[in-house]
């Protein structure tokens, strides 16, 4: 039995306090803070009519590392859940330091004035929080977080050495929108717009944004679709920790809309992470473009279709070729239906909500900063099943 805090009131953090309200056994009590109280009011509404469950809610400047040192000291948590923004995830973990309590988090940091995926921020964390005697799970989302246990998975039970690895990233869904991103604006735009990057042979190579594609034909009906090569977080911490990595790359769908939308913006400077000069003020040309899209947590109701994410590896058992595909796919219909939002803000959510739960069991607790790899897949797997994210394992 015990409480946690989350932190973050988007559609991620209304999904993880929903799967949280679903487990009493485990979470006996649920905090929700935000700088917005009234989003984390309205979400804790929900959660009492659906599930007869009671949030409490405060409001919080995650950026501020004494007040959110004070709101810990007030509601003792035995886990800070932090579903905020990446760039406030150092300051949240300052916070869990001073206060000896644990950490998760479903992103990595990156600093507001540069687009950048990268772990060494937080792993630096490493010595104090060993010597604070605290944890830290990074990255326990879908991906980052479920592929990074698909490969462990795949790495206990299916191979001696996984050589290659494609993490595949397909929203075969549709919103009926002329363009609007399916989680918070500034950073899908951030993260698409990045230069992309591969692993291969033991270095990291660059490539121009958007610029190499794949057609991936998706199971169950979904079909062939047009991939773009990215760089996700996920694989800086794989290609350490996966046995026998030669190549490692990741790839997301996206529209012809979406991506012609997406190239008029940004030629015309609105992808702009620098501030500008504008009537006498400074204002940041993504965070206007933010305030003027649709709200991520609106589409729930309009989105119909399915994503399916997944890991195609290959390598070798007993001397063996193989290959292994391990997916998921999510109905957006079915995840409304469930807890109000749509399936790009579920898959995140629910491996969030199970993150928690293996460390407040103490099937994942170890000292120190971790990434999802490093522990025993099978209970997780497990409860991908019995949560809402099951998955399937196909030999090709």
């Amino acid at each position: 039995m015990s409480t946690v805090l989350i932190i973050g009131a988007g559609g991620v953090g209304s999904v993880v306090a929903h799967k949280c309200a679903q487990v009493d056994t485990v979470f006996s009590r649920i905090i929700l803070a935000s700088r917005t109280k009234e989003k984390c009011d309205a979400i804790a509404r929900d959660v009492k009519k659906r599930w007869g469950r009671s949030v409490e809610t405060f409001a919080l400047d995650a950026d501020n590392v004494a007040e959110t040192v004070a709101l810990i000291r007030e509601v003792t948590p035995n886990l800070v859940l932090n579903v905020a923004l990446p760039y406030q995830d150092l300051a949240i973990m300052d916070a869990c330091l001073e206060t000896q309590v644990d950490y998760l988090d479903t992103a990595n940091y990156e600093p507001i004035d540069e687009a950048k995926f990268e772990y060494k921020w937080q792993w630096a964390y490493q010595d104090r929080f060993r010597d604070t005697n605290i944890m830290a799970l990074l990255g326990s989302g879908f991906d980052p977080g479920v592929t990074n246990v698909f490969c462990a998975w795949a790495q206990k039970h299916h191979f001696d050495e996984i050589h290659q690895l494609d993490i595949i990233d397909c929203n075969a869904g549709d919103h009926g929108q002329a363009f609007a991103t399916n989680f918070n604006p500034e950073i899908n735009i951030r993260e698409i717009t990045q230069r992309g990057r591969y692993w291969e042979r033991g270095e990291w190579v660059e490539t121009d944004p958007l610029s190499w594609s794949m057609s991936y034909d998706f199971p169950e009906g979904i079909g062939p679709k047009k991939c773009y090569l990215m760089y996700h977080e996920e694989l800086e911490s794989l290609v350490q920790n996966i046995k026998g990595i030669k190549r490692a790359r990741f790839w997301m769908t996206f529209s012809d809309q979406y991506l012609t939308h997406l190239k008029v913006l940004e030629n015309v400077g609105m992808t702009r992470i620098d501030p500008v000069e504008y009537q006498g003020q400074k204002i940041v040309p993504i965070q206007f473009l933010k305030a003027v899209l649709p709200e991520p947590s609106s589409l729930g109701p309009l989105t119909k279709g399915r994503t399916c994410i997944g890991c195609l590896m290959k390598g070798v058992k007993d001397g063996r070729e193989k290959t292994l595909y391990v997916y998921n796919i999510c109905s957006h219909e079915a995840a409304y239906e469930e807890v109000g939002s749509q399936a790009i803000s579920y898959t995140t959510g629910v491996p969030a909500m199970i993150g928690a739960k293996m460390m407040l069991e103490g099937k994942w607790h170890e000292k120190g900063v971790w990434n999802m790899e490093q522990f025993d897949p099978d209970h997780f797997m497990d409860d991908l099943n019995q949560y809402g994210l099951p998955w399937k394992a196909v030999e090709l």
